[in-house]
């Protein structure tokens, strides 16, 4: 019997019973990460990198049953061998190593290998059979170097403060909230954010991260306090009324589906920037060959074309239907900021 199954609740460990990401609600589940289509209410109890624990408190409730535990550390069980080891993806997002006798595998959860600052640096995890994320799975997706991205992101902003407008940026809340803030923070400018980002904002500021300031945006925030700053939002504020109090603003959206042109249009956007917390065609390649997995199973996003590819150039690959969420999909947020479902938060993408 393999180390690991597909099942219909999730990715499954027989012999250690627990489930990896499970959606839905199992008794053990090893969380690779705090984004809602990840980490999913109802478990009894979870296991994930002490850095989320705090925000599956946030997230899932401050009553949820969670154990952390450090990168490399192991923990078994039922005789498997259970460890944690950095993702890149967000703070505290890990790939989970699982060994039974002489076979180990690896689920990546969701990963990119430029290490932003704040989330870690992934780390390629040698295994015989790896699952992974392929979000990003297609050639065409190939991002800039970030230093390149925010650069162009501060002459936006500069532009826009000319032209007497302010400058509102879409990002989704946990993950690339945070890698704006924290890679913009010496640009001399006020941040102010919509309720979904400040209050994990406040979450990791507690917990020690070197993260700027931030004001969160109430109805009684004066219009004066806009200027020369940047405000960031989640993309499901756009087009809401929410949105009508920064006029005149100039609309920026930060993914990495920004790469092709045709989504900004869609989205009546004024600026796109393709900055993805997810690996792209090249760093999903690369990450593949250093895991030197014999096999690979490829989930979420183009998983179909990936492995179909590795498969072609010499690494057996099969898809395998998930039900981790799309890259645009965000939960209902009220005008207050706060979620209208605190089960479902904000995704990345």
């Amino acid at each position: 019997m393999s180390v690991l199954q597909f099942t219909d609740k999730g990715i499954y460990c027989a012999a250690g019973d627990f489930y990896i990401d499970p959606w839905q609600p199992v008794e053990r589940a090893v969380i690779t990460h705090a984004h809602s289509d990840h980490a999913r209410w109802g478990n009894r109890h979870y296991l994930c990198h002490h850095d989320s624990v705090p925000l599956l408190r946030l997230r899932l409730g401050a009553d949820i049953s969670v154990q952390g535990l450090p990168y490399g550390e192991t923990i078994n069980y039922n005789g498997v061998t259970i460890s944690l080891h950095p993702a890149g993806h967000i703070i505290g997002s890990a790939q989970v190593r699982v060994q039974q006798g002489n076979e180990t595998w690896v689920v990546s959860g969701d990963y990119k290998v430029e290490n932003d600052g704040l989330s870690g640096q992934f780390e390629p995890v040698p295994c015989q059979v790896f699952i992974t994320e392929s979000t990003f799975g297609l050639p065409i997706y190939n991002w800039q170097p970030q230093a390149i991205i925010f650069s162009e992101i501060r002459e936006w902003i500069t532009e826009n403060q000319r032209a007497g407008k302010n400058s509102v940026l879409l990002a989704y809340s946990l993950g690339k909230a945070q890698r704006l803030l924290y890679n913009l923070k010496d640009a001399g400018i006020r941040f102010l954010a919509h309720g979904a980002i400040a209050i994990p904002h406040e979450v990791l500021l507690a917990q020690g991260y070197p993260l700027p300031p931030v004001q969160r945006i109430t109805p009684d925030t004066p219009k004066a306090d806009l200027k020369d700053s940047l405000i960031i939002a989640p993309p499901s504020a756009a087009g809401t009324p929410w949105m009508r109090r920064f006029n005149p603003y100039a609309l920026g959206i930060c993914s990495g589906w920004m790469q092709v042109r045709g989504h900004m249009r869609r989205r009546n956007a004024d600026a796109g920037f393709a900055l993805s917390d997810h690996a792209d065609w090249s760093g999903l390649l690369q990450s593949v060959k250093a895991t030197g997995a014999e096999k690979v199973f490829t989930t979420h996003g183009f998983s179909s074309a990936f492995a179909r590819y590795l498969t072609e150039n010499g690494i057996p690959a099969t898809e395998v239907k998930t039900e981790f969420g799309n890259e645009d999909e965000e939960s209902t947020i009220n005008e207050t900021g706060d979620a209208a479902n605190t089960e479902t938060p904000q995704q990345d993408s």
